[in-house]
């Protein structure tokens, strides 16, 4: 339905727009609660301040709002480096098929998480990821794995893992969210008299692994597990934690997480912590994140930049898919 583009009244905007009586043709500014911002017919735009006339309104139609269900991945922390803690997943975040998200009509920013980067001789504590952010939904990096001397891993969506200790003393791992399936802490750290390990950065659903010995030697402690939920009904493993070095043995990655010893960086796009590594040498890089929407397929919404795409499903369903910074417009 659209207002008429002749012999217009305030009933008709009334009609297409809702409201109640009496009419007072103020309450229909473009931004306010019953007409989108950015609303336009075939004769121009309607003001949001100002002057204002029904003659402003002929052809307009009111959009309709869209819900999405949404997974929301943060940037992975990176890894710690002489015989540094893995880094911390990046939080996931999600709502599917329950908990949806409605937006109005609009253009909305969508911010994906680059991965920290890993700790080197001259630094050696992990960088902590960055932030993913859709409308209200925000996802927290992971946080950077710690080296030797500072140790401390760092707090974040999942905590990264404590590195290697001065003395006997313990390299706390980092804390994360707290809850299941979002983000986990990190495994401690240590060194004594034998040797040096870190602890395993977090995982979305799991901790990172402490450092173990006198079985494996001081071996580093192995990321925390992420997941595979996925919107689109395919899993793909993310938000794994990232392995981390030691003097013996390393640890294992999580999913999506960076091996250690090598540096291994977290894969690109699953918000996976980077591995820890030995001294002398640069830790692994966090991986980054991603945002996926899905909505109804009937919905004319479009993505930008051309990196990141739109993909029909099914019948009556799309999935919208952010791996690199863009906007969502939705007429």
């Amino acid at each position: 339905m659209a207002v008429p583009t002749t012999n217009v009244g305030l009933s008709d905007i009334q009609t297409e727009f809702g409201g109640s009586n009496p009419i007072s043709l103020s309450e229909y500014y473009a931004g306010g609660p019953l007409v989108p911002p950015g609303t336009s017919g075939p004769f121009g735009s309607v003001p949001s301040s100002g002057q204002i006339s029904i003659g402003d309104f002929r052809g307009t139609v009111a959009a309709v709002p869209v819900t999405f269900s949404y997974l929301v991945v943060a940037g992975g922390g990176g890894g710690g480096s002489a015989y540094g803690g893995g880094g911390g997943a990046g939080e996931r975040r999600a709502a599917f098929p329950a908990a949806p998200l409605t937006l109005s009509a609009g253009s909305y920013p969508v911010t994906v998480g680059g991965g920290g980067a890993g700790g080197n001789p001259g630094n050696r504590v992990g960088q902590s990821g960055q932030n993913s952010v859709f409308s209200s939904i925000t996802a927290t990096g992971g946080g950077g794995g710690g080296g030797n001397s500072p140790n401390a891993g760092l707090p974040g969506g999942s905590g990264g893992g404590g590195g290697s200790a001065p003395s006997t003393a313990t390299g706390p791992g980092g804390t994360g969210i707290g809850t299941a399936g979002r983000g986990q802490p990190g495994g401690s750290g240590r060194t004594n008299p034998a040797g040096f390990a870190g602890g395993g950065g977090g995982g979305s659903n799991t901790a990172g692994q402490p450092w173990t010995e006198p079985a494996d030697q001081n071996r580093g402690g192995a990321g925390g597990a992420g997941d595979g939920l996925s919107i689109t009904g395919s899993p793909v493993s993310r938000s794994g934690g990232g392995g981390a070095s030691g003097q013996e043995a390393d640890g294992a990655g999580g999913v999506g997480g960076g091996s250690p010893g090598n540096g291994g960086n977290g894969t690109v796009n699953t918000g996976g912590g980077g591995g820890g590594h030995s001294p002398g040498t640069t830790a692994g890089q966090g991986g980054s994140g991603i945002v996926q929407l899905r909505c109804p397929g009937t919905q004319p919404v479009s993505v930008s930049p051309g990196t990141n795409t739109r993909t029909v499903l099914g019948p009556g369903e799309q999935l919208l898919e952010f791996t690199v910074p863009g906007t969502l417009s939705i007429p």
